[in-house]
């Protein structure tokens, strides 16, 4: 569902507070170095607790601002969906360069699996990463804007996407008409919508991925063989690989294209340059 007015304002509040934090953050550490766990250990003891309780209360006040969190790289939102811990590398440093161009580089929901493998290769990201990041959308929604291609549209003569389940697809037409609002949001994940798990693999594997990016992870020799392992090995959560092979993949992200030390620079409001 989207967003009230309120909720959006609200949360916009809370996301600028822990951005203000964070910027408060980066301002007092900025001695130089390279990423490590506990950068601000000494020049900001409390920046971690900081920034995790104001995390705590945006997701308390809506849960789907983990999801939104998650986006944007805060870990914190696991202690709130049910997911993996890890530890995150701090100590990053603001781009003096902002470019649309630039955005060439990001998957996007119509790329095939030979592209998105290739995106993710060009960052040091192997296939097992690219399933393992795609995970994410364990939680979170999206709007039927970047769905009704894949419904209406898929094929030369307007088919769906065959990668569908076909019961399943009667359910996204229902939610996503022909002709309906493309504002329309549906979780990313119908069955566990709200819980950080590795349900979305079987969705993708049984035919219930809700859009064609992940969908297509199950149309590659390796992606889908990382699919099928952690499916078949995700009986039980304190056993499972899946949580501690995502935290290491998004650390290991967290390491692509990083400005530490002198580099870059530490802006004072986080959406412009200095």
């Amino acid at each position: 569902m989207a967003l009230s007015l309120a909720k959006a304002a609200r949360f916009g509040r809370e996301l600028a507070l822990v951005m203000g934090f964070a910027t408060i953050i980066v301002a007092v550490g900025a001695a130089g170095g390279q990423l490590r766990v506990g950068f601000y250990s000494k020049s900001c003891p409390a920046a971690e607790s900081i920034v995790q309780n104001v995390v705590k209360a945006a997701v308390a006040a809506d849960r789907q601002n983990a999801a939104v969190l998650l986006r944007v790289h805060f870990h914190d939102c696991f202690v709130e969906s049910n997911g993996p811990f890890y530890e995150v590398e701090t100590g990053r440093r603001d781009g003096r360069v902002s470019s649309m161009s630039l955005a060439a580089d990001m998957p996007d929901v119509h790329d095939s699996i030979q592209l998105l493998k290739s995106k993710f290769k060009r960052k040091g990201l192997s296939d097992k990463d690219l399933v393992l990041l795609s995970a994410a959308h364990t939680i979170g929604t999206t709007a039927c804007f970047f769905v009704k291609e894949r419904l209406y549209n898929f094929t030369s003569h307007g088919g769906s996407d065959p990668a569908i389940n076909p019961r399943f697809l009667q359910t996204l037409k229902k939610t996503c008409a022909a002709n309906g609002d493309v504002n329309v949001r549906l979780p990313l994940d119908p069955v566990t919508e709200l819980k950080f798990d590795a349900q979305i693999l079987r969705n993708i594997k049984n035919g219930f991925a809700v859009i064609a990016s992940d969908a297509r992870l199950h149309d590659d020799m390796n992606t889908k063989s990382a699919i099928d392992f952690y499916v078949r090995n995700n009986k039980s959560k304190n056993k499972s690989p899946f949580g501690p092979d995502f935290g290491s993949a998004m650390v290991k992200m967290g390491r692509t294209g990083v400005k530490t030390g002198s580099q870059g620079e530490i802006r004072h409001v986080c959406k412009s340059f200095n």
